[in-house]
């Protein structure tokens, strides 16, 4: 199934479980709601039923039938869509060009999906290195200090970044630690992808 035809389908369900709602708490009948609305009782039960997709025009006359806003079929709609929840230390460790004794990155959850739009990802450092890898990737980077003190590189600059601190850049400027300050070291990074269709 493809993303768009997966997109319909959950319409269909939201639309199908509001019509159902709204027409059982007014006590009204399929055979009711097929009189007041004009619409066949055997199509009211294929679009109750996520069977049928109904036209804006079907929608207004359903609303029209229960007096409710034709709004009101797409409530939860939103609400339907996927949330990613990761428990403390339980993050997909990521092992990448760079990663050595001492040096944790944790990705935080990924949204699935044809385009990837942001990466959050926990990055613990615990033990000195003299070589710091440099990374650049599409998109925009956020770091969060939470502990410690860090020398970070963006292209020619450098920033000493400790708790509470923010720094935000293009990704496509090389960029990574030069320094360890203070041990141990924990920030947040989260790259935020462009969107691939444009």
């Amino acid at each position: 199934m493809t993303e768009a035809g997966g997109d319909q389908q959950a319409i269909s369900w939201v639309v199908a479980n509001r019509l159902r709602a709204q027409r059982v708490e007014r006590d009204v009948t399929l055979g009711q709601l097929a009189e007041l609305s004009q619409i066949s009782k055997g199509m009211l039960s294929k679009i109750e039923n996520a069977q049928a997709s109904p036209s804006l025009a079907t929608l207004g006359r359903l609303a029209a039938a229960l007096d409710v806003p034709i709004t009101s079929f797409f409530r939860g709609l939103d609400e339907e869509r996927e949330a990613v929840f990761v428990r403390a230390d339980k993050g997909a460790e990521i092992v990448r060009q760079g990663t050595r004794v001492g040096h944790r990155y944790e990705l935080l959850g990924n949204l699935r999906g044809v385009r990837k739009y942001v990466e959050p990802v926990l990055c613990t450092l615990t033990e000195r290195s003299e070589v710091f890898p440099l990374f650049q990737h599409p998109g925009f980077e956020l770091l969060y200090m939470l502990e410690g003190r860090l020398e970070y590189g963006y292209g020619a600059q450098r920033y000493l970044l400790q708790k509470g601190d923010t720094l935000q850049f293009d990704g496509e400027v090389s960029h990574g630690p030069t320094k360890l300050v203070k041990l141990p070291i924990r920030f947040l990074s989260i790259k935020f992808f462009p969107d691939a269709t444009e």
